[in-house]
């Protein structure tokens, strides 16, 4: 549904065979608006709750950070650095100096930058993985990056990885941490003190970068790639 007014808002409504009661959540991520109704909740009563909280809802949205355009002349942030999107020759991104040069046209700048930052995601979440599972003495499946909403990485219970690609735009120190975070699973497949005290072994100052990425890691998702 939407709400009409500056900006129209896009609500997605979402039925839950669990849920017992309306409720409506604001991604902290994207900006995402959700609303989960009963199964059998009359699709009219969910509309007018939304109307009903149709302020609440545009404070928490005018709360969001700022949706930032991947594009020539503006700027991104890689491993914690700032850089300036600027026109590149080659084949490929690359980073110089302050600045990230992207060949191509304008209009495909958005898609290659997101291609280069998957691929050095990839190097260094791979690297980060084996550091740390050569540490315990344990190996993992496969890793696969995804540009997931609600988690930064996981590990299954096969002991494959995922995780999420935007940790590239973080400082090192936090991907890294990710990384120590999932490979620890392998170990302990919980959040048990157990666990904890595998990551302490990992990575005993673990407790600053986790923190930086409870404050900061919606920044990271405030980038769109054009689509």
């Amino acid at each position: 549904m939407i709400l009409e007014g500056k900006p129209p808002v896009k609500v997605t409504l979402k039925r839950s065979a669990r849920a017992r009661r309306l409720s409506l959540r604001v991604s902290r991520l994207d900006g995402r608006v959700t609303l989960t109704l009963p199964k059998r909740l009359p699709m009219a009563e969910a509309e007018a709750f939304a109307r009903e909280k149709e302020s609440w809802l545009r404070r928490q949205l005018d709360s969001q950070p700022d949706v930032v355009p991947v594009e020539f002349g503006g700027t991104i942030t890689v491993e914690g650095e700032t850089l300036c999107i600027a026109p590149g020759q080659g084949r490929s991104a690359r980073v110089e100096g302050d600045r990230l040069l992207v060949p191509g046209q304008p209009e495909t700048a958005a898609a290659r930058v997101r291609a280069f930052l998957k691929l050095l995601a990839r190097d260094r979440l791979v690297t980060a993985s084996d550091k740390y599972a050569n540490a315990l003495g344990v190996r993992y499946g496969r890793v696969t990056l995804r540009d997931t909403r609600s988690r930064w990485g996981s590990c299954s219970s096969e002991g494959n990885l995922m995780y999420s690609w935007r940790l590239i735009l973080a400082p090192p120190e936090v991907l890294d941490y990710v990384a120590a975070h999932e490979v620890a699973h392998l170990v302990e497949m919980n959040h048990s003190a157990a666990y904890w005290n595998v990551v302490t072994r990992l990575l005993p100052d673990y407790q600053a970068p986790r923190r930086w990425l409870r404050v900061n890691g919606a920044e990271l998702h405030r980038y769109r790639f054009g689509d």
